[in-house]
């Protein structure tokens, strides 16, 4: 009876244990077999700024690089041109009304959705987080807490600051404490990554994400035309890398000496990140994990360097200031060299990379997953993407929303007649946008049509072309720099 009984508990056992060592040999398996994301941003860098991207004069042998190697979408757009909300769609997928992060120093909301490293936790993934953060609201000055960390497992940032000079950039370490760096941020920042990369569990994917924050601008310069003009200065190293006398800049700019200042400086961090981004790819090569993993690069926004006669140097619907490179290499689908029309919008971007991925997820997004359709190139006649900008009322920036084709540009705005937030530029005949035809009666069913893109998408998203007057009288009791629980939208439809 005894040996029966003994039999009996071996065999329940042995069938007990066996789904368990089945499921956990399938989760090692699914492990093996998922890519690495490495995701590197900068932020105000226009996709014109890019020698890929055709500008002979710019100094980006790694971007060019990459680019041969994978796939460059033409058509990249920032969906809102400011920093906050471009990082708030990257990580969820979701439209800036619905995350929490609609304009800027606003938080990402913690609990509305699993974010971008939180789904690739669920998959066994090892997840970090590099540089500039931006997505904690209120004070600056301060580390991120655990909880607000989005699922990423290790976080180094300075969360935003713009001054990236060695012995002035810095980052908090894990106790709470600012540590200062000795190099240009960029570069620091990068080895951070490096060394991160070098200890990984080399039987688990990753994922991490490498924010570096120039060519933005970090404070302002009394030019030799007695005004004030943003500062891009950088490394002397780099500085020496251009002329400044030979620097080319966008046409129908008028030519001043405190312009140039400006190219030379923006230009020159360009080449310092694109030097940063190779470093991060010879450290994939070394690794030998070049060939499975999918490498992003992109940016928040563009400058418009004075272009336009702008006061900003973002927030605009022009091409200077949303078209961004986006470049996606990954040798397992994406050919080497490809080149595609597609039209890819900021809230597309989560759920395309994890196409790519094949990381399923049963939550649903915003934006679509173009993974298939980047590499068809094939775009259909209704295609287009949204842009907009929100305000609530604390700088100078404008209210406004619009669409963007494979051919048109067009913006407009309830509260300004302003010529820069009211749009319509046809880039196929004016590339560079110098001929407003904005009300252009030649061009009255073209924008009646993008007019109805417009308010298509707006009505998609629930917008009621909000602005500083809806959502101050709704901002919850917190302000909306410290608001960690409602979206705009939940509070816009409760008022």
């Amino acid at each position: 009876m005894k040996k029966r009984v003994l039999y009996s508990f071996i065999i329940f056992s042995i069938f007990s244990c066996k789904p368990n060592k089945v499921e956990n040999s399938q989760k090692i398996s699914e492990e093996k077999e998922l890519p690495n994301l490495v995701i590197v941003l900068s932020d105000q860098h226009s996709a014109d700024m890019v020698g890929a991207y055709g500008n002979t004069q710019i100094i980006t042998p790694n971007l060019d690089k990459l680019a041969s190697e994978g796939v460059l979408l033409e058509n990249a757009f920032s969906s809102q041109p400011v920093c906050t909300p471009f990082r708030g769609m990257l990580m969820s997928g979701m439209h800036p009304l619905k995350n929490g992060a609609f304009v800027n120093d606003v938080p990402l909301l913690p609990n509305k959705k699993k974010l971008l490293a939180e789904i690739l936790k669920e998959k066994g993934y090892q997840t970090a987080y590099f540089g500039k953060w931006h997505l904690l609201g209120g004070n600056r000055d301060r580390p991120i807490p655990k909880e607000l960390t989005y699922g990423f497992d290790k976080v180094l940032t300075n969360n935003c600051h713009v001054d990236f000079r060695p012995g002035k950039a810095f980052f908090w370490n894990k106790n709470g404490e600012k540590e200062f760096f000795n190099e240009w941020e960029p570069y620091a920042q990068t080895n951070q990554a490096i060394d991160y990369l070098k200890e990984i569990d080399t039987s688990k994917p990753f994922a991490i994400i490498v924010s570096l924050h120039p060519p933005h601008d970090w404070g302002k310069f009394k030019g030799e035309d007695g005004k004030m003009h943003y500062r891009y200065d950088t490394l002397d190293e780099l500085m020496k890398l251009y002329n400044r006398d030979e620097i080319e800049l966008r046409p129908d700019l008028k030519d001043t000496p405190d312009r140039r200042r400006m190219y030379h400086g923006h230009m020159a961090q360009i080449t310092g990140v694109d030097i940063a981004l190779g470093k991060l790819m010879n450290q994939l090569t070394t690794m030998n994990v070049a060939n499975n993993t999918v490498v992003a690069f992109t940016a928040d926004h563009g400058d418009m360097l004075e272009s336009h006669n702008a006061k900003l140097p973002k927030q605009y619907p022009h091409d200077y200031s949303n078209k961004i490179p986006f470049i996606i290499k990954y040798p397992k689908k994406i050919k080497a060299g490809l080149r595609t029309k597609t039209l890819l919008a900021t809230m597309d971007i989560l759920p395309t990379l994890l196409g790519y991925m094949n990381v399923d997820t049963n939550q649903s997004f915003d934006g679509k997953d173009l993974s298939e359709k980047i590499i068809a190139n094939k775009l259909k006649e209704n295609d287009y993407v949204p842009i907009w900008n929100y305000r609530i009322g604390r700088a100078r920036n404008s209210n406004w929303r619009g669409v963007e084709t494979e051919r048109y540009t067009f913006s407009t705005s309830k509260e300004s007649n302003n010529a820069l937030i009211n749009t319509l530029f046809d880039r196929e005949n004016d590339p560079h946008q110098l001929n407003n035809l904005y009300n252009n009666s030649s061009y009255a069913a073209i924008q009646k049509k993008l007019e109805g893109y417009t308010k298509e998408w707006m009505q998609k998203y629930h917008d009621e072309f909000y602005g500083a007057k809806e959502f101050n009288k709704v901002q919850p009791k917190s302000k909306w720099t410290y608001n960690y629980k409602y979206s705009p939208l939940e509070l816009l439809k409760n008022k």
